[in-house]
């Protein structure tokens, strides 16, 4: 059972530190029941979580089927600070209003993949709001400067004069001390969290709490582009509270080699059964769109039902195999003579004026199922459906 249960738990990991430990508190549980910590902190810096979010997740959940409790760190202390992983310029300070929001969407959403009799929800500004100025120079006494610049980022920004607050310091302190207080077994992040989550285990010896956590780091989810990670601001994401007709046609639209990857790290179906598809695809008994549906289907049935999965499925091949409209989109209003580029971006269907005007340039652009290309097109009264690429629509109303 142990071999079955690491075979799990490696699955798609980047890096496993004291793979011992996670050995040791396996056989543990399955020797006599007891169960173990997991931890896994999330910054509440946005409303939405997109799959690149949930592959930590995935892998909370395989933890809790092999006997851990699950600390869902909720970073409403560390939010006030911001994260400075990857960033080349200081974070914006969230309000605490914006983090409460955040939280509530957050947790909403994690649920429809961790056993919530399982996870415990903590928050830690219940412990770190509470310290002491002394208690703060206690624990940055744990760190040197060099140490600290030795980090990438950080290094980056020094070098080329950009400002580095001195709170961002602060940052992996504090997520460090946050396993010395939940006296965490595990921790769980990134690969770009290495250094954060290596802080734990040297805090945890620092303050003497008998234990330094095993740590997991799973790789970065590359997003529909399959170059860069899956982020919002890179438009190459699928979101959790996507509908559930987007979230299938992303899914679809992914490349047949990033498949495969978004198989491996976020599909609960065994390494076996996934070697098999591959087999199938390779030898052409299983054709690639059909694999790819199976996914989609898997996603959509996660986060929304089996019947919104299937009615994705035939809205798709409708729509997209049939060259069809969709049954149903958003619906909008606007007065007079409107520029085609400005629709676009009023019916939300493109991000911005500039974009539309590519989309129009590369042929992306329909007005009633015909391509345009007059990027200067004025659209007088009436009613049109607006199309952008494959999935997106709009029904618009000029008075």
């Amino acid at each position: 059972m142990i071999v079955e249960a690491l075979k799990e738990i490696n699955r798609g990991s980047a890096e496993v530190i004291d793979t011992q430990r996670v050995e040791k508190l396996l056989g543990a549980y399955f020797e006599n029941g007891q169960t173990y910590t997991v931890k896994a902190g999330f910054d509440p810096t946005a409303p939405d979580l997109h799959l690149g979010h949930t592959v930590l997740l995935q892998k909370l959940a395989v933890f809790q089927k092999y006997g851990a409790r699950v600390q869902f760190l909720i970073g409403s202390f560390t939010a006030t600070i911001g994260d400075p992983t990857g960033k080349n310029i200081t974070r914006k300070v969230l309000s605490k209003e914006e983090i409460e929001k955040n939280i509530k969407s957050y947790t909403t959403q994690a649920f429809k993949i961790l056993d919530e009799s399982k996870t415990d929800i903590v928050y830690n500004d219940d412990w770190l709001g509470k310290m002491s100025a002394a208690d703060m120079i206690t624990l940055a006494s744990h760190l040197t400067v060099a140490r600290m610049l030795e980090r990438d980022d950080f290094s980056k920004r020094f070098k080329s004069n950009t400002p580095i607050a001195t709170s961002e310091f602060m940052y992996p302190l504090l997520q460090g001390y946050d396993s010395v207080y939940l006296n965490s077994d595990i921790e769980i992040g990134g690969t770009d969290q290495k250094f954060n989550l290596l802080m734990g285990r040297q805090l945890q010896k620092a303050y003497n709490s008998k234990k330094q956590q095993a740590v997991l780091m799973m790789p970065i989810l590359e997003g529909l582009d399959g170059v860069q990670k899956m982020s919002k601001s890179l438009g190459n994401y699928i979101g959790v509270a996507d509908e559930p007709n987007e979230m299938f046609g992303k899914v679809l639209s992914v490349s047949d080699e990033l498949m495969w990857r978004y198989y491996e790290l976020l599909s609960t179906k065994s390494l076996d059964e996934i070697e098999a598809l591959k087999n199938g695809v390779a030898d052409g008994s299983v054709h690639p769109k059909k694999v790819k549906e199976s996914l989609a289907s898997e996603i959509v049935t996660r986060f929304h039902s089996e019947e919104a999965a299937y009615n994705a499925k035939l809205e798709f091949e409708r729509v997209h195999a049939k060259s069809q409209i969709p049954t149903e989109m958003n619906e909008f209003s606007l007065e007079g003579e409107t520029w085609i580029a400005k629709a676009l971006v009023e019916c939300n269907i493109s991000p911005s004026t500039s974009q539309a005007r590519r989309d129009i340039k590369q042929g992306a652009v329909k007005i009633n199922q015909e391509k345009i290309s007059d990027e200067q097109l004025q659209l007088g009264s009436g009613d049109y459906i607006l199309q952008v690429g494959k999935r997106k629509f709009a029904k618009l109303k000029v008075i």
